[in-house]
């Protein structure tokens, strides 16, 4: 697994985690946002669209590790290999699935966010022409558009500003224009141009998502209730110019991702009855204030606590514990010779959390293994001196005790990692102080280990188990032991030692 596909499978489980806090805190808005409104009135009915982002950010939020016990670093046996390979046998690995769903994402996410700044862009077209109207706002540049057809709208986030028709003054009349423009400097006040902003972002980050457009389109609904209602509050008496002002204007023709249309496409027989509804008073709209945080705290809450995963707290590993991690590194070189690949085979052991160092030709390995979730391993490699100039590459891995991980530099460096727990190589060193040094070319896995155990002093029980499979192999004063473990592993079995009797078994 290289830097590529851990950073896919990253990316994959965080968005997994978001998207299934955004979709449940969706949800709870989707099932409360009416009942709030009767209760405590449009404006806390609103509020309740902070929910999605607080659980967005609650299951992104780090759980704490518990700590592990320090013990020394050791390296118990280094054992390396070189063998010469035709260039064919060098290929380059196929592009994880894992990496395809996350640029299938981030292509997604790029095309709606690029539709948005385009519908924008084509807004702000139309207001090319326009003149700014003095006085009209103390607040707040007015612009009145060319065309009868822009406006009236806030537009923008951080420069908002106010579009009026171009027959504003023909078409209101003045209570209904001074209403007109508190409407929209609400919108302003209230930063209504920074919720759509991020409505549209997150609508994109979601763009695969039905729930996120209905999000989108009933946060922008709640929205506009909710500046009605604050807008009333202030002049409440003239209900009636408000709802005439909003029958006299016609939907928007054009989408506005980025600020808020006076007659948006949204169901405007809700709007006027709200006109008609009481106000919640002061103490309910209290009520409401504190309802929405004590629902905040509970949802923020409930998703951090959701998200950690299982086992998360790993148990401190016992004084004396160790990994060992048995690497085949693979070389890509071009010389005099064209292109080949030299390969290496070495065991490291140290303790949890320290690191071992093993160098393989002009390669540097600095290795780190400690426990992870779900008595899962996770290994941390620092490799130096790959390519021309040497450059430092790091790579995280993860997985299960015995499961292989694969780590690569393309036309660099391959490396394939095993973690076990304890240290066999310091077994399999020691079984036997006799050293190998010869040198097998397009031989067998079977002839490799007789000549080993001949020198040895072993008997092969049952030699039939390496199969005929042609290996090409280099060994240089390695401990037999360590020489019948790297052509054991080439040939898919493992060995035991009874006495001076070798057998071999499936894995």
């Amino acid at each position: 697994m290289n830097g590529t596909d851990w950073a896919g499978i990253d990316w994959i489980g965080r968005g997994w985690l978001l998207l299934l806090a955004f979709s449940v805190a969706v949800l709870v808005v989707a099932a409360l946002r009416r009942p709030c409104r009767r209760l405590f009135g449009a404006e806390a009915a609103f509020r309740l669209w902070l929910l999605p982002a607080l659980a967005m950010l609650a299951s992104q939020l780090p759980h704490a590790d518990a700590p592990a016990a320090a013990l020394p670093s050791m390296v118990i046996a280094v054992a390396s290999v070189a063998s010469a390979l035709p260039a064919s046998a060098v290929q380059a690995s196929a592009i994880d699935w894992r990496a395809g769903i996350v640029v299938a994402w981030l292509a997604g996410i790029a095309l709606s966010l690029l539709q948005a700044v385009l519908a924008q862009s084509r807004y702000r077209a139309r207001l090319r022409g326009a003149a700014v109207v003095r006085g009209a706002s103390p607040r707040l540049p007015v612009l009145r558009a060319a065309g009868m057809d822009v406006g009236p709208a806030l537009v923008g986030a951080w420069r908002p500003r106010i579009v009026l028709p171009a027959d504003f003054d023909r078409r209101y009349d003045e209570a209904e224009r001074a209403l007109i423009l508190a409407h929209e400097t609400m919108h302003a006040r209230r930063g209504d141009g920074w919720w759509c902003l991020c409505a549209r972002i997150a609508a994109a980050l979601f763009w695969f998502h039905p729930l996120a457009w209905w999000a989108l389109a009933a946060l922008r609904h709640d929205q506009e209730l909710a500046c009605d209602a604050a807008v009333l509050r202030q002049h409440g008496a003239r209900r009636r110019s408000y709802a005439t002002a909003m029958l006299k204007t016609p939907s928007a023709a054009l989408a506005l991702p980025m600020g808020c249309t006076w007659s948006p496409r949204h169901p405007l027989t809700e709007r006027i009855a709200m006109l008609k509804a009481p106000a919640p008073d002061r103490r309910r709209r209290h009520a409401g204030a504190i309802a929405g945080l004590a629902l905040a705290l509970v949802v923020g809450g409930s998703v951090y606590a959701a998200s950690a995963p299982q086992g998360k707290r790993a148990a401190p590993p016992v004084p004396g514990a160790e990994y060992q991690l048995d690497m085949q590194i693979e070389l890509t070189k071009n010389d005099s010779h064209g292109k080949h690949s030299e390969a290496a085979a070495l065991a490291l052991c140290m303790a949890p959390g320290k690191a071992a160092t093993a160098i393989v030709d002009a390669l540097k390995v600095e290795a780190t293994a400690k426990p992870a979730a779900d008595g899962q391993v996770s290994v941390d490699l620092a490799v130096t001196g790959a390519g021309t100039p040497p450059r430092l590459v790091r790579e995280r891995l993860h997985g299960a005790l015995g499961q292989a991980l694969h780590a690569a530099a393309e036309g660099s460096y391959a490396i394939d990692v095993t973690p076990q727990a304890g240290c066999p190589a310091r077994t399999i060193a020691g079984a036997s102080p006799v050293k190998v040094s010869e040198r097998v070319t397009n031989g067998t896995a079977r002839a490799a280990a007789e000549s080993i155990a001949a020198k040895a002093g072993w008997t092969l029980v049952n030699p039939d188990a390496l199969g005929d499979a042609a290996v090409t192999l280099s060994f240089n004063g390695m401990p037999a032991g360590t020489a019948l473990q790297q052509v054991a592993s080439l040939a898919g079995v493992k060995w035991t030692l009874e006495g001076s009797k070798v057998r071999f078994m499936p894995k």
